[in-house]
């Protein structure tokens, strides 16, 4: 008998995940080097100022080179959860804006690459116009949504005139029940052309056969795409849950641009709050508490669902 078929199978997968480890082991070393130009520079500009916003969270500075930060313990974190309400108002704001984007823009941007992904006349026009708002900076975006928004000249208001919905009209952006909602549109249309184009890459990745052989076993639409489509998309819903999650709470340049955090700090959340403790208010440690927080927020959103996934995928 050889030494293979005497091996229990449980210790077979042992060795093999060992030898798995071990050759992924040996490819890193081999990519080190090439590796390590491009880790020392996100290291200084993205690692470095995040640890660095960390340790200014502990201190009270503000931010002039004349005063020298004073070390307060965890008093900034004290005072942004016990005495500062707007805090808690961009801490919701945060929470929900990313659940609204992982529901709104992913349901949308799911839907047009079903519909892109068929063969229909013009379908590569299409799929750059629904795309094309994604390659816009979110401060022209802002410019552009503030313009239609316009309580007397935007073109939201003059459309519902235009079809007898006058009592519909609102200030969009100056009322605090529908500023942040407002703003949230705006996002939606130009985040939907990313997810679009992600969700069609997968698409055209499914195992035709497989589609075909659930067809012939009798299948309708629903069940192919239930049992067919949705898995094999598994990989692109990770990388666009986990992208969506990112973004939604770095949300900034688009909420300055149109809002400014206001009015009665309705739209104000966490990024743009620890911006204006830090350069606005003159606070660093305050600032550095916030960012820590939408830090933590981040890790606590993401981590989880990663771990998740890597467990599904193993299973």
């Amino acid at each position: 008998m050889t030494p293979t078929t005497s091996t229990p199978p449980a210790a077979r997968r042992t060795i093999a995940r060992q030898r798995t480890t071990r050759r992924r082991g040996s490819r890193l070393l081999r990519a080190l080097p090439y590796l390590i130009p491009a880790l020392a520079l996100y290291g200084y500009f993205l690692v470095y100022p995040m640890v660095d916003a960390v340790r200014l969270s502990f201190f009270k500075w503000s931010g002039f080179r004349t005063e020298e930060p004073e070390f307060v313990g965890v008093d900034n974190y004290v005072r942004m959860f016990t005495a500062d309400p707007v805090f808690w108002r961009s801490f919701t704001n945060s929470v929900l804006w990313v659940g609204l984007s992982l529901l709104v823009p992913m349901m949308i941007a799911l839907l047009l690459a079903l519909g892109l992904n068929r063969r229909m006349i013009g379908r590569n026009l299409m799929r750059s116009i629904f795309y094309l708002p994604a390659v816009f900076a979110s401060i022209t975006v802002a410019a552009m949504w503030r313009w239609l928004y316009n309580p007397t000249l935007g073109l939201v208001n003059q459309l519902l005139e235009a079809v007898g919905l006058e009592s519909w009209t609102q200030t969009w952006l100056g009322d605090p029940k529908f500023a942040f909602y407002s703003v949230f549109v705006a996002s939606v249309w130009q985040a939907v052309g990313f997810s679009m184009v992600l969700l069609l890459a997968g698409l055209q990745n499914v195992p035709q056969e497989l589609v075909e052989a659930a067809k012939i076993d009798g299948a309708n639409a629903w069940q192919v795409f239930r049992n067919v489509t949705i898995p094999a998309l598994r990989p692109t819903f990770i990388v666009v849950v986990i992208l969506t999650i990112i973004n939604s709470l770095k949300v900034f340049d688009l909420i300055v641009g149109m809002t400014g955090g206001g009015p009665a700090q309705s739209t104000q959340v966490l990024a743009l709050w620890s911006y204006t403790q830090s350069f606005t208010n003159h606070s660093f440690g305050q600032g550095g508490a916030v960012a820590t927080v939408l830090l933590i927020v981040s890790l606590a959103l993401v981590i989880p669902y990663m771990a998740w996934t890597m467990r599904g995928e193993e299973k």
